[in-house]
């Protein structure tokens, strides 16, 4: 298993989803840490909680033959931490067996999983490990719109690409500096902190 202990300072807690919408926007993680300003939530945001509860309810009748696993014991909602690394989060869905966990989250968005997502998945994974001293070779999104169930591996890559993104958030909020917004402009249409960022608009 990758060394991660390594550069981190858990002295700012983060969460999961601090670290997808890092690699989404760094400045949504900045106006949250940095400069806490009030938002508008978006349709999408609420329509979320009734869709996970859908899924739920639709997950709890299913095998495990979809996940390429025999047998395992499902736990949703599940709360997991890690000290070591200042981080935090809710999982969607995970799924245990007798030597390794999977982390399941449920999304309601088009367009395939995105790196933001596999980020996300891997700080899951990573507290999951810290958790329940088990493996986490893989993690799974299920993909809503088109009730896709894809496998992401949770390979050392991944894993040192979510230490480098907690080690700089806390730089970045440390130093109080303003990231660059993300070059992709599509994104901030419907972004709640849009109002904010005058140098785009």
């Amino acid at each position: 298993m990758l060394d991660t202990a390594a550069h981190i300072e858990p002295w700012l807690p983060l969460t999961a989803t601090d670290l997808k919408q890092w690699a989404y926007c760094k400045r949504i993680v900045y106006y949250q840490h940095v400069m806490p300003v009030e938002f508008t939530r978006t349709y999408k945001m609420e329509r979320g909680k009734n869709v996970e509860a859908a899924v739920e309810a639709m997950e709890k009748r299913r095998g495990f033959r979809r996940y390429g696993l025999e047998r395992g014991e499902r736990r949703f909602g599940v709360w997991v931490k890690s000290e070591r690394l200042g981080l935090s989060g809710k999982l969607d869905l995970l799924i245990v067996t007798d030597d390794a966990c999977y982390p399941v989250d449920f999304k309601d968005t088009e367009g395939g999983v995105r790196r933001n997502h596999r980020i996300q998945l891997t700080a899951y994974a990573l507290m999951t490990e810290d958790n329940l001293r088990r493996p986490v070779p893989a993690a799974f999104v299920y993909l809503v719109p088109s009730k896709e169930l894809i496998r992401i591996e949770i390979g050392d890559d991944l894993r040192k690409e979510v230490i480098s993104a907690i080690d700089e958030i806390r730089g970045f909020v440390r130093s109080e500096r303003m990231p660059e917004p993300t070059p992709a402009r599509a994104r901030c249409v419907g972004c709640e902190f849009r109002n904010y960022c005058d140098d785009i608009w």
